[in-house]
Formats: C-alpha cells, structure tokens, sequence
C-alpha cells in the first residue's frame, strides 16, 4: 500500500491564557505512513479511533523548564493524551491485529506504540461503545471512582458537595454518592448542565452563574464531602459551609487554569472546622483500584445504573475547538474527538 497521510496536532505555541486553535495547536498534515511496512521495531501499530479531551491538558501547555506532576508538550511535536484505538499490526507481545486497546497516544491518526507501560487491552465484554472507555470507564471514571473510594468515607445519610456536578468525574462521583446513600448538592455552568445533573439523580442542582453557591450550600447543608474539580471562589463557599470534621477530595481548579488563580478567603476553616483535605493523582491510585474499577464500572454502565454525557466532535482536524470549550466550559458532556471509523 502506498504512503497515506498521518494528520497530526502539534503543540505550536504556548498560550498566556485560552488555548487557540490554529495558534496554540494546528493540525498538521505533512507526515505519512506506510500502514504496511512501516518499521515496529517491536511494537504495535494502532489506527486511532476516539481521543479523549480533558481539563489538565492546559497545564501541560507550558515551557518544559516549568515543573509539574505532568510533562510539558513539545514545542513542535504532537500533543498526546488517552484514546482507543485497534491495533493493525503487532510484534508486541500480548497484543494482536484487531484488538481495541487503550492508553495515551500521541494525537495522530495513527500511531507505532514501543511499550506496555501506558496501554492495555479493552476487554469490552459489556459491548459498551470504544468512547466510553475514554470517558466514564477511562481516566476520568477511574478518577472519581478511586479517589471516592479511597477518601470519601462517605456514610448514608451524608451531604455531599460536588463542582463540575455534570462533566466526567464531578457527574460519576455524583452517582457514586448516591449509591451511598448520600445527599448530592451539585453545580455546573448551564440550564442544560442541570439538567443533565438532576436526570442522574442529584438531589440539589444549580447554576453557578444565576444563582449564588454560598446561600444555596448554608440553606442546603452542612457539607460532609466536597469533591472540587474548580477551585476559586466554590472552593471559599464550601470551606464556609463545610460540617466539622468534613472531607474535601481535590481533583482539580480548572477556575484558574487560564488566568491568575483566585486567592481563597476561608482557609481558616480548615483548622477551625478540622478538616481533612485529600490531593491525589489517579495514577497513584491506579494500582490498588485497577482491577475493582474494571470489575464494577462497565456493568453498572451497562445496566443503566450509571449514566454518562459526551460532546462528540468529528475529526482530529478540530481537537484545538475541542480543547478550547472544555476549558471555557461550553461543552456539553465527556469531551471526546472521533477520529475515525474502524
């Protein structure tokens, strides 16, 4: 077979405050492959079908000089994150042509992967779609699957805070909650947002920006856990309405991840009110959960006892917009880009 374009995206500048399509990142189509022949040097070949879109990408958007729990992208070189793909050819083992596998990928159409450390077999015995696995039972179930196991102690009858009520992690740890047996106040961006949130069951859901997360979170409380993937200003409102001895599980502040970050008021309240705040970083979790989360997740998809929202965009030419409405928040679900068809 003759040489066929590998589109790619590059990182190609770095941003002082939104990404930019076509200055942040542009998509690039100088580069070709021979799906046939080209050299696997003992790995595998994989056609990529689904990438996933996720809030901490902007983070690694930055000089590589600047230290962080994630490596900077390369000025030049193709951004890289979590997808599924099929596998083409292999001198992998352990992997065979036609198996769907998951891990991160460069952001190309296709990709020549040389180890095992950050890929693994989809074994998809719910039949769910390959998107999923990017979404609800990828990276961002894994994160709120985990660390609620891990931090929550949730008890029935507990009230729950969670920001980011409808994205990936903030609307799964929402259900979790719920499972427990746990009241669920939960905020998002839009009218559509809430109403995504209360369809999964939360108990109390609001827009942030028509209605004030202080009053609700005094009227609605005390809060026992408070999950927070936004930081800022809720971060202020649930530390002012936390119960004393409450949890907080910080999983991100994507409220300051384009700008200055907001200088919180009530972190008194942390001694005052005993707190426990937990960080974590899922791959640290991974080891310990991996076999549970595979074990639980997908059935309860499957069933319908969990239930999930995407936002898909069509072709790896618009990952850039793709990026850009997670981090303003316009998108409407799991931010997933379609790649290609099998």
């Amino acid at each position: 077979m003759a040489p066929i374009t590998n589109g790619r995206i590059l990182f190609n500048s770095i941003p002082s405050g939104y990404p930019e399509p076509g200055k942040t990142t542009i998509y690039d189509t100088s580069q070709t492959i021979d799906i046939d022949n080209a050299p696997l040097n003992g790995g595998v070949l994989v056609k990529t079908l689904v990438l996933s879109v996720d809030p901490y990408m902007r983070g690694r958007m930055r000089a590589p000089e600047v230290k962080s729990y994630a490596p900077a992208f390369i000025l030049g070189e193709p951004t890289n994150g979590h997808g599924v793909g099929v596998v083409l050819r292999s001198e992998l083992q352990g992997f065979k042509k036609g198996d769907h596998i998951y891990g991160r990928f460069a952001h190309q159409e296709y990709c020549i992967l040389k180890s095992t450390d950050d890929i693994q077999v989809i074994e998809n015995t719910h039949n769910l779609p390959w998107s999923a696995y990017i979404g609800v039972a990828g990276m961002p179930g894994q994160t709120a699957y985990m660390a609620w196991k891990e931090y929550s102690k949730a008890k029935k009858g507990e009230i729950v805070f969670v920001s980011a009520g409808a994205g990936p992690v903030g609307s799964l740890v929402a259900q979790l909650a719920k499972l427990d047996g746990l009241k669920v106040i939960a905020s998002a961006g839009s009218p559509e947002k809430v109403k995504f949130m209360k369809d999964i069951g939360v108990d109390v859901a609001f827009n942030y920006k028509t209605e004030n997360t202080a009053e609700i979170l005094a009227k609605e409380g005390p809060v026992d856990v408070y999950w927070d993937n936004v930081g800022g200003p809720t971060l202020d409102a649930a530390l002012e309405a936390a119960a004393v001895n409450a949890r907080f599980i910080m999983c991100g502040t994507i409220s300051g991840y384009n700008g200055e970050p907001a200088i919180n008021k009530n972190i008194h309240q942390i001694f005052a009110k005993s707190l426990t705040l937990s960080g974590f970083l899922v791959g640290r979790l991974i080891p310990k959960y991996r076999t549970e989360f595979y074990d639980t997740v997908p059935g309860l998809v499957a069933s319908g006892e969990i239930r999930y929202s995407e936002d898909v965009t069509k072709g790896l030419n618009k990952l850039g917009e793709a990026l850009l409405s997670v981090q303003k928040g316009s998108n409407r679900g799991k931010a997933v880009v379609w790649v290609a068809d099998e």
